[in-house]
């Protein structure tokens, strides 16, 4: 689904020519050429691909987060609020910031599910009671795990818990080139140090409630007791829409693929035919010498024969049942997707007299309804690594809080597009109702200690 996603170029076999990815979805007779040599025609076949995914998946992405989430601590008492909110939001800009949530968001949207891993140095978090969250921050990493790596073993009991975790990875290189990077150089220099064989290179992890295992080429390398989780695996796993009683959610890419199919069929037919007709053709009959006169402006046939005839044909001529049911397709991977056109700025019809924001809401309902829909799994999601953050940090004895104190709250914006003067209204009324000004300050953008804000 990630290539058909990306729609990537790769060199076809035998062929020394590059193929797109979404190349194979079309039928055999228009990607399987005949022979040049035996067939005139072979040279006049035409594809055609149009990625109507890619910027679908863009755009949803962008309405998830293409604006920062604020991370509210739910905790009582208002010292250790702040505390939570500068270390959690110190942590994740560590880690990307938004660009994290982007990523996120994409694997998820393209494979259905995202695994996170917290990373921790748990030698230094134990000597880091005391420190700034920057500090902090420099200890901790949240990284999230492409599906194809991940491999999840789900409780028997509860498929929705994990009683431990793999990652495997190997080191990226090119058919016929020489293994480099610095991870491979370390593995070399490990296999040397201990004479033994080369096989093919590969680093595997494996989690459970208490330790972390490294292997190298299958072989252990490491071990590291996981200390401060509370026996909890350190993955935590989100859904792009639920799917009950499956680990695996639901892709974006995966329901789009046969309308793909067929809208790149139909592109390409009608290329085909655009090819084959476009050109106006004559048929002569009973004329002498026409053959050595070419065809062009002004020029003039005549004859003495009563029986000749010049009959034209050709050139494209109007299709509209080809037409509509291109658009037709267009149409099906709108609802589908439930990302019209206009999502992206391209205005295709009239929006009505209602004011812009209510027109932009209405003919977006489908999408801001699907976007409200996956926030729920995305943002329990990132709730519930700011928990297990918050326990790491309470074992190490860095930031002490109290279970109950460990929930988040997150604060969405509005992905549409927000007018200025309402926005400032919209916060002077929460000023006037009691909201903190600095929280008001920063819904907007500001900070305090910028030039002029008091």
């Amino acid at each position: 689904m990630w290539r058909y996603y990306r729609n990537d170029m790769t060199l076809a076999p035998g062929s020394g020519r590059y193929e797109v990815a979404q190349r194979r979805g079309l039928p055999a007779r228009i990607i399987d050429r005949p022979d040049v040599s035996t067939d005139d025609r072979a040279a006049s076949r035409e594809t055609v691909v149009e990625n109507d995914i890619a910027w679908r998946i863009h755009t949803m992405v962008d309405f998830m987060f293409g604006k920062p989430v604020r991370i509210l601590s739910t905790a009582r008492d208002e010292a250790t609020r702040d505390a939570v909110e500068r270390t959690l939001d110190a942590i994740l800009e560590a880690s990307g910031g938004v660009a994290l949530l982007q990523e996120m968001a994409l694997l998820g949207h393209v494979y259905g599910h995202v695994d996170l891993v917290l990373r921790l140095d748990q030698h230094a978090l134990l000597d880091a009671a005391g420190a700034d969250p920057w500090s902090i921050a420099q200890r901790i990493a949240i990284e999230p795990v492409e599906p194809t790596r991940g491999v999840p073993i789900v409780s028997d009991a509860d498929w929705r818990r994990l009683d431990g975790y793999i990652i495997h990875a190997e080191p990226a290189r090119r058919p016929g080139e020489p293994r480099r990077g610095p991870l491979v150089d370390w593995i070399e220099s490990w296999r040397r140090s201990r004479r033994e064989p080369a096989p093919t290179p590969g680093v595997t992890e494996v989690f459970d409630g208490a330790t972390r295992w490294l292997y190298l080429d299958g072989r252990p390398v490491e071990t590291e007791p996981l200390r401060l989780l509370a026996g909890r695996v350190p993955v935590v796993h989100v859904q792009n829409v639920a799917q009950p009683f499956r680990y695996e959610g639901l892709s974006e890419v995966e329901p789009l693929i046969p309308l793909q199919d067929e809208l790149n069929t139909r592109l390409s037919d009608r290329a085909s035919r655009v090819t084959l007709q476009s050109f106006k053709m004559y048929l002569v009959k009973g004329m002498e010498g026409v053959d050595r006169v070419g065809v062009g402006p002004g020029q003039i046939w005549s004859t003495d024969n009563p029986d000749a005839s010049v009959q034209a044909f050709g050139g494209d001529g109007s299709n509209p049942s080809e037409e509509a049911h291109i658009k037709e397709v267009r149409d099906a991977l709108d609802k589908t997707s439930g990302v019209p056109p206009l999502a992206t700025g391209v205005v295709q019809g009239r929006v009505g007299n209602l004011s812009s924001a209510n027109a932009l809401k209405i003919t977006l309902v489908g999408l801001l309804a699907k976007t409200e829909r996956k926030r729920v799994t995305y943002g329990r999601g990132l709730a519930e690594i700011c928990r297990m953050i918050l326990t790491a940090l309470d074992t190490a004895g860095v930031l002490e809080t109290d279970p109950r104190d460990r929930a988040v709250r997150l604060e969405w914006p509005d992905p549409l597009p927000t007018d200025v003067q309402e926005e400032t209204l919209a916060a002077k009324r929460k000023v006037e109702l009691g909201v903190p000004q600095s929280r008001v300050l920063d819904e907007l953008g500001y900070q305090p200690t910028d030039p002029g804000i008091t």
